[in-house]
């Protein structure tokens, strides 16, 4: 059988969700877990790979077993995983459901602290220097126009193609005046949502403009882009699948967007 499970984590304290020969990763310490509470070695398959210090508020991984899961199994997993990591759910999928390449969407959030706050030090960028924010949204709507984003992604990186479907991105503004770039694709590159940020933080300080920003976009260098925005801000916050891979969830899917 081929089991999804729905978890999140604080990404501060791990290098990122893939194992690492040098690092802590969140996919070690689950499957560690894991393999523990089924006495046999299970491997996780991610839906997409995050960064070192990158959070996950929704992220979906399969594992296969011939084994009848324990009725314990959530509870175990979470009793054995550090408070940073988090399961929230267990449920069977089709034999060829794959938690990265059944996924139809990923869903970021990016949050930017408008001010020094001691409570959101390791989960938000802050930065407090003026930004004209409907010019970053005018340069953001450039992205859903486009689909080679070669100049945004890192570039010793392993990919047959650039291309990505943007269908969601835009700068929020909440009261408190801190800000929440939402950005929505099928897929993305490495270092891509931060490079985004990045850029559009110096489309928002006049350092490049609007046609600056789509003639990047056009380049396909990551030379022309501006510089990756730090992890702390970044999270995974849904990922998207057909109604069929929940057929045999019975809690139903916690969809983030």
């Amino acid at each position: 059988m081929r089991y999804f499970l729905e978890l999140a984590y604080r990404g501060t304290h791990y290098h990122g969700w893939q194992r690492q020969p040098n690092g802590i990763s969140v996919q070690e310490v689950l499957e560690n877990a894991l393999s523990t509470v089924l006495r046999e070695p299970t491997a996780l398959v991610g839906s997409g790979r995050t960064d070192t210090g990158v959070h996950a508020g929704q992220q979906f991984a399969h594992f296969d077993t011939d084994l009848t899961l324990p009725d314990t199994l959530i509870r175990s997993l979470n009793g054995m995983t550090p408070s940073d990591i988090a399961v929230y759910d267990c449920f069977p999928v089709a034999p060829d459901d794959h938690a990265r390449f059944t996924a139809t969407y990923r869903y970021y959030q990016y949050q930017l602290c408008r001010r020094k706050d001691p409570f959101r030090a390791d989960l938000a960028y802050q930065f407090v220097f003026p930004l004209d924010v409907p010019r970053m949204n005018e340069a953001a709507a450039l992205l859903l126009k486009h689909t080679d984003f070669e100049s945004f992604s890192k570039v010793k990186t392993d990919v047959k193609t650039f291309n990505c479907r943007i269908d969601v991105a835009y700068w929020e503004q909440h009261p408190n005046g801190d800000l929440t770039f939402h950005v929505r694709a099928d897929r993305f590159l490495r270092g891509m949502v931060r490079a985004l940020v990045g850029t559009l933080l110096a489309v928002g300080q006049g350092r490049l403009s609007v046609a600056d920003f789509g003639s990047i976009i056009d380049a396909r260098d990551r030379k022309r882009a501006g510089r990756a925005a730090p992890a702390e801000g970044l999270s995974l916050v849904g990922v998207g699948y057909p109604d069929s891979v929940f057929t045999q969830r019975t809690t139903g899917p916690d969809q983030a967007f």
